[in-house]
């Protein structure tokens, strides 16, 4: 198998595998609020999110800083349940302008990536350029969220646009079920 495949692949399987969820419930809090008809906006988010993820994961893998692995692993269901309670609070005006949130989602990327680290640092081939092997790695991730969206868009539309259900509703149903299955995650996995 090619480095390309491999490392594209290995992306794929980060953000798809059921057993490591985070990524996922990460974008449906992050994108539950849009529509197709907001593109553009969705794509920045999950762009901001793997740069951010790209950059921390680089870092990281040359050995540049390091940090407790046990807060990393606290603070990734946190940036999920922050989104999460946002939603909430922002149910009777939506986000309009994408500065806070793709802030947001970049700096949720930096504590995600540090998260996946470690096995990265394990996987990566010291005989070729790393950054290479971190880009075609970025390129999976970044088609995997890509495909994690479409399936939260689609559910969108079919909740609010065919079954002519609440926005507001599906919003808020949505981000507490996921902040519901986050709380334990943060509960399990505290530092102190």
């Amino acid at each position: 198998m090619d480095s390309f495949t491999f490392y594209f692949n290995l992306g794929l399987k980060h953000v798809l595998d059921w057993q490591a969820y985070d990524h996922v419930l990460f974008f449906i809090v992050l994108t539950i609020f849009y529509s197709f008809k907001d593109w553009k906006k969705v794509i920045w988010l999950v762009s901001s999110f793997t740069i951010g993820h790209m950059i921390s994961l680089g870092l990281a893998t040359y050995n540049m800083f390091r940090v407790n692995i046990a807060i990393i692993e606290f603070l990734i269901p946190l940036t999920i349940f922050i989104t999460g309670v946002y939603n909430i609070f922002t149910l009777k005006s939506p986000p309009k302008k994408l500065g806070v949130a793709a802030m947001a989602s970049f700096v949720f990327g930096l504590i995600h990536g540090v998260g996946f680290s470690n096995y990265f640092s394990m996987v990566v081939d010291d005989s070729e350029n790393k950054w290479i092997q971190l880009v075609e790695f970025a390129i999976g991730i970044e088609i995997a969220q890509l495909i994690v969206v479409l399936f939260i868009l689609l559910a969108s539309y079919f909740v609010v646009q065919i079954f002519k259900k609440s926005k507001r509703d599906w919003v808020l149903i949505i981000s507490a079920i996921v902040i519901g299955i986050v709380i334990p995650m943060m509960i399990e996995r505290k530092f102190w």
